[in-house]
């Protein structure tokens, strides 16, 4: 058994930067994206010629690209211009009206407001006054936006946005809400939906060859040179396709440097990466299927009780209909859903009775589905 202490005393590491691993970190060499960067930056350029920006609503499911669009296009604007404030605001950690504004405060004046005893309307004013008298424009990205909709604070914080040029004159606002969630519908009121009415950009999830390429680049920042082969990074690349997030990848990357240092190896082995399979793969699937909506993971009991892997969509609405009572209609919106996720896979034969028959097949083992909905 190895000794503890020489695993965390030893000098030598394969890792250049291991923040190229980490979640939130922000690649130099930005790839696949090009369309959606041009798309938020047309949305911003009337805000640098003294207008008003475009909203936009940016779709597409988790680990897509999103998030690192939004903060490239920022980074660029506010490299060129200080006429504009461009403030990112993650809301499933800020969910309050009083907090989404802090975030914007604290981006504008270098520090948080005080948390107690300062009322939101001081806030809002000392904001709205700042932005009208430098004659700047603000825009707001609302990352998962579906969670001030949970909170119900999504509509408040959208017309306090929107609607500030009627209070301070010449202020110049727009929004940009990140929606990870095809199926999810926001509902707002006729009053913010009057003055929001978004451009809609859509981020497709990567192919089998992006998704190689993006894992690539991120081992030349992340490794010294030789560390991991290109056919260990193919098939990293497989377990990704299979996962359907990115994510994953970029995170097993990391687990093999670490297992491969563990081991004082100055490569990452096949056994490296069998092991960190083993201990990656479950989380990853896990947090997946712990984001579905119940009627979704209801599908998916119907999926794996069927105990069919060529089952048709016939026969699993049947089954889903027994359980929940929806509709064919709103069975398809989950079918479609779930195959955006990578969870389930679809095929049409030409067995059914009116014509095509849609054949449904799992991505993952009914164990491990089971595992995770348990």
């Amino acid at each position: 058994m190895k000794d503890i202490r020489d695993i965390l005393l030893h000098d030598e590491t394969i890792f250049r930067d291991m923040n190229a691993f980490d979640p939130d970190y922000v690649p130099e060499n930005y790839r696949y994206r090009e369309s959606q960067m041009e798309a938020l930056a047309v949305c911003i350029r009337p805000a640098l010629r003294n207008g008003r920006p475009v909203n936009a609503i940016i779709l597409g499911s988790c680990a897509t690209g999103k998030t690192t669009a939004i903060k490239k296009i920022f980074e660029m604007v506010e490299s060129t211009s200080e006429n504009v404030v461009c403030c990112y605001i993650n809301c499933q950690l800020h969910t309050t009206r009083f907090g989404i504004f802090s975030q914007i405060y604290s981006k504008i004046f270098g520090h948080q407001p005080p948390e107690t005893g300062v009322p939101f309307s001081r806030i809002y004013q000392a904001i709205m006054q700042h932005l009208a008298s430098e004659n700047r424009a603000l825009v707001v990205a609302l990352d998962d936006i579906n969670h001030l909709f949970y909170s119900k604070n999504a509509n408040k914080v959208l017309y306090d946005i929107l609607r500030a040029h009627e209070v301070f004159d010449g202020v110049r606002t727009g929004v940009f809400a990140v929606l990870s969630d095809i199926e999810f519908r926001y509902a707002l009121d006729k009053n913010v939906n009057s003055i929001f009415i978004p451009q809609e950009i859509i981020f497709p999830p990567y192919t089998r060859e992006e998704i190689f390429n993006i894992l690539r680049d991120r081992v030349r920042v992340g490794f010294y040179p030789g560390v991991i082969s290109d056919e260990l990074i193919e098939r990293i690349t497989d377990h990704t396709v299979d996962t359907g997030d990115l994510r994953y990848g970029i995170d097993l990357l990391r687990v093999c440097g670490n297992l491969a240092e563990a081991d004082a190896s100055p490569l990452i082995t096949e056994e490296h990466l069998e092991r960190g399979v083993r201990s990656a793969g479950p989380v990853n699937l896990m947090h997946t299927v712990r984001t579905l909506s119940s009627q979704e993971k209801e599908f998916l009991i119907s999926m794996i009780e069927a105990e069919d892997d060529d089952i048709t969509a016939g026969r699993l609405y049947e089954l889903f209909h027994e359980r929940t009572g929806a509709s064919y209609s709103s069975f398809n919106r989950t079918i479609e859903k779930l195959e955006f996720l990578r969870l389930i896979d679809t095929r049409l034969t030409g067995k059914g009775v009116r014509g095509n028959s849609r054949i449904v097949i799992p991505r993952f083992s009914r164990d491990e589905l089971k595992r995770c909905l348990d």
